[in-house]
């Protein structure tokens, strides 16, 4: 009897139960996985960049056409030195309006930088005569010019070419 005792007690244990598929840690688990889904899916502002500067295209530039880029009005800061137009508006504090340089603002800055003189009189007064030739300048001042030459080289950019007023390259500007 002790046998069949055994055997009913066993038969009468409950049967494990099923688990199912709806369980509250499933339903957590999947509305988690939904609100991630939908973080990385949904729609996102575009991204708008800052404007950065127009581009300054190389062009060919008569002491009069120059003039005009003398850092007034919010006008970027141009100068020449031995024919080459640099756009030096990052030194604006040096070269434009009330800086130290801003004789050269505009102009055509050679004779100026190879004397190592900012006066108004190392300047070209006639705009629509030939461009200064510099012959007259002794090896110190033409060592001088160099060095600055060089600075601005490594420091701004150039911009275009200046070019005497009756010049043909200055019917191409």
């Amino acid at each position: 009897m002790a046998i069949a005792e055994i055997n009913q007690d066993s038969s009468s244990e409950p049967q494990a139960e099923v688990m199912s598929i709806a369980s509250p840690i499933n339903l957590i688990l999947l509305s988690l996985f939904v609100v991630l889904i939908y973080w990385n899916l949904r729609p996102k502002q575009p991204v708008i960049l800052p404007r950065g500067p127009a581009p300054i295209v190389f062009r060919i530039y008569t002491p009069k056409t120059l003039r005009e880029f003398n850092g007034e009005d919010g006008k970027p800061v141009f100068l020449a030195v031995r024919g080459r137009v640099f756009d030096v508006s990052p030194g604006r504090n040096f070269y434009g309006p009330g800086g130290p340089y801003e004789n050269f603002a505009g102009r055509d800055a050679s004779r100026g930088l190879a004397h190592q003189s900012f006066d108004e009189d190392m300047l070209t007064k006639d705009l629509s005569g030939p461009l200064d030739d510099l012959k007259d300048l002794d090896d110190d001042q033409l060592e001088n010019l160099q060095s600055w030459e060089e600075k601005f080289l490594e420091k701004y950019l150039v911009v275009g070419k200046l070019v005497a007023e009756g010049d043909p390259e200055a019917s191409k500007s």
